[in-house]
């Protein structure tokens, strides 16, 4: 059996991305990406999902290696963005025959984006598609993260066919199975993927899951990131946890500075949380961290706390783009805290008093503001914030 047979008569055919910087030209990919696609050999040769446009080549290539010069029968589309659904049109346009399979949501968009109209089969949720031995049955799972999401089961194999739940970044190099690769980069990175492309939809996974839980699952096939077959019970529970938004006990402490003021006072607060029990801090200045990597911190650990300074009468630029992005992912059961400073003005810690409202979280009520430089008071008051901060934590 080659390496690239998950399962007899079931095919990785993807490719690896090492060259994009930041995927969906935000989130960087310091381990790149793979782009999943998949092909069933039967007595109807099935294609399940495409790759980015620019490896269409390679996907064409990967699928001769396999079929020769037969044919591609279908094509099964479980997600419509465009880094796997972009080669489309020269599927088609090889294969001019091929039926394309998707729900009502995706094949309108297959209009929209690629004008295909012809030839497609609509199929509506729990619907199934005999293609010889096999069954292909597709679940409709709306939100995570496109309206047209859906995975597909084949049952006599027991895989599942997942788009984008399940999913990571990182290439596959060399294996592609978690049986064949050494799986220890993925599973922080999957933390990242979720937290920045999924964040947002945690009611619609957990719908998602209970939807899936009654089938027998022996391999998951996601359209990122490794083939998973011994792992399925933890990368489950991940997505599980995640999109319940439970975390661990720990603080992030996200912060602003210009000229250090600021930063001295989150250095006070996460001295005094070490000093009453709290070990797991992250620290995270966000003009040096991407965003991505703060973001994935917040949806680890329960307690975040977040400081800045004022400027030109509101947030300092990339903490008010932060809370922006938590207020977008509608991150909940946080346990929050903030502190701020300025020089003539202050206005940074009502901005965060007003996001701390609208998120609705435990919000610490020893909330620190500083003028000018950091004196014996405001140390002790960052102290006090921290205390509390860690009574709270050890409490839940």
């Amino acid at each position: 059996m080659k390496i690239t047979e998950i399962e007899k008569g079931i095919h990785y055919v993807g490719v690896n991305d090492r060259c994009k910087y930041k995927f969906e030209g935000l989130w960087p990919l310091p381990y790149g990406v793979s782009y999943n696609a998949y092909l069933i050999t039967d007595e109807k040769n099935v294609l399940v999902d495409t790759v980015d446009a620019a490896y269409t080549d390679r996907l064409l290539d990967n699928i001769t290696e396999i079929i020769g010069n037969g044919t591609l029968d279908y094509l099964v589309i479980n997600h419509m963005e465009p880094d796997h659904s972009a080669s489309i049109q020269f599927i088609r346009q090889k294969y001019p025959q091929i039926t394309i399979v998707g729900n009502a949501k995706t094949l309108e968009m297959v209009n929209g984006y690629y004008g295909i109209d012809s030839n497609t089969r609509c199929v509506k949720n729990g619907e199934s598609l005999a293609i010889g031995k096999r069954n292909l049955t597709f679940y409709l799972t709306p939100m995570v993260h496109w309206p047209e999401t859906m995975m597909t089961y084949c049952e006599a194999d027991k895989v599942l066919f997942s788009g984008d739940a399940f999913g990571c970044f990182g290439t596959l190099d060399g294996g592609i199975t978690d049986e064949q690769l050494n799986t220890e980069k993925y599973w922080g990175e999957m933390v990242r993927y979720y937290s920045n492309i999924v964040g947002k939809y945690g009611p619609a996974v957990q719908t998602a899951l209970k939807k899936l839980a009654c089938l027998e699952m022996r391999t998951i096939c996601s359209t990122h990131g490794p083939i998973w077959k011994n792992k399925i019970s933890k990368v489950i529970d991940i997505y599980d946890r995640l999109s319940r938004y439970e975390a661990e006990e720990g603080v992030v402490i996200a912060y602003g500075s210009m000229y250090g003021h600021t930063e001295q006072m989150a250095e006070e607060i996460a001295r005094e949380l070490a000093a009453n029990g709290i070990q797991e801090i992250v620290l995270h200045n966000v003009s040096h961290d991407d965003p991505s990597y703060i973001l994935q911190s917040i949806f680890r650990y329960r307690g975040l706390i977040i400081g800045s300074p004022t400027y030109s009468n509101k947030l300092f630029p990339a903490v008010e783009s932060l809370t922006h992005m938590i207020s977008t992912r509608d991150i909940k059961h946080r346990t929050f805290a903030y502190f701020g400073s300025y020089t003539w003005a202050g206005a940074a810690v009502k901005h965060l008093a007003s996001f701390a409202e609208s998120m609705k979280w435990d919000t610490v009520p020893c909330c620190v503001e500083m003028k000018q430089g950091i004196t014996p008071d405001i140390k002790e008051q960052c102290r006090a914030l921290a205390r509390e901060m860690a009574a709270r934590l050890k409490k839940q």
